[in-house]
């Protein structure tokens, strides 16, 4: 591949992040290093800024853990953008698991070995190769999408349970949760899970009804308890009967202006 590919990079020892700064520009001329910061938060903001497609993080850091700020950067990211290829470096190999769990295509282990960074960058470009090859037929895939769909709300969701399939009302609906390759659409009365992309569900919902607070969960205006803010500003959203505490990213913030 030929073409620039934008990169951040979050290490909390600088002298270390130069070091691997270097090291990845020897192995990749076209890495263009938008950013390299120091610690968790900043590392969101610089995320969120340059929009790269690459995301190096430390797991342990100041402000923020390498986890927590790809969580943050997922919450956060513009619709329809594709998200930055996560790669994190650290000392620590008990995180492996969450890692991958987080989406992460490597988990490289300090101290860095040339031949190791060289299996990563591979691993990257091969991606990244792989990505650019989907991006125009997932371009004409969406405009056939939008053409197909049409404009008309839904009325209900056909969610398959065994051999039968359900027509959900909307009026029944409650929020819908992303969930690896499935929605979670909840009821008073019960979880559903279907398999309609989140993109083709939030053309069709009535904004009068519903309202998308991030870019995997949209929630019924009237199923709202309450929003909370916390110290850090990020606003919360908490549905009447459900345990679980729905964020608010910040392209979506604006929904809720009287916070």
């Amino acid at each position: 591949m030929n073409s620039t590919v934008r990169a951040v990079l979050a290490e909390d020892e600088p002298v270390l992040a130069r070091g691997l700064a270097r090291s990845l520009r020897g192995l990749w001329p076209q890495l263009h290093l938008d950013s390299i910061v120091h610690d968790g938060r900043a590392a969101v903001e610089a995320a969120l800024t340059h929009l790269p497609d690459l995301l190096l993080l430390d797991i342990r850091m100041p402000e923020l853990s390498g986890l927590e700020a790809a969580r943050h950067v997922v919450d956060d990211w513009p619709e329809g953008r594709a998200l930055p290829l996560l790669v994190f470096i650290t000392a620590f190999d008990r995180f492996a698991i969450e890692a991958f769990e987080a989406g992460a295509i490597d988990y490289v282990l300090k101290p860095v070995e040339p031949a190791r960074l060289r299996t990563t960058v591979s691993r990257l470009q091969a991606r990244m190769t792989e990505r650019e090859g989907h991006t125009s037929r997932a371009i004409q895939s969406c405009h056939q999408l939008e053409r197909h769909a049409g404009h008309a709300p839904l009325r209900h969701i056909q969610a398959a349970h065994g051999n039968s399939l359900h027509l959900v009302p909307i009026e029944a609906v409650r929020c819908l949760i992303a969930d690896d390759k499935y929605v979670q659409v909840h009821t008073s009365e019960r979880v559903w899970l279907i398999r309609t992309p989140m993109r083709e569900l939030a053309s069709r919902l009535s904004p009068d009804l519903f309202v998308q607070i991030h870019r995997g969960c949209i929630v019924r205006w009237n199923a709202i308890d309450r929003i909370e803010r916390d110290d850090s500003g990020r606003l919360c959203v908490h549905l009447a009967g459900l345990a679980q505490a729905l964020w608010v990213s910040r392209s979506h913030a604006h929904h809720f202006r009287a916070m």
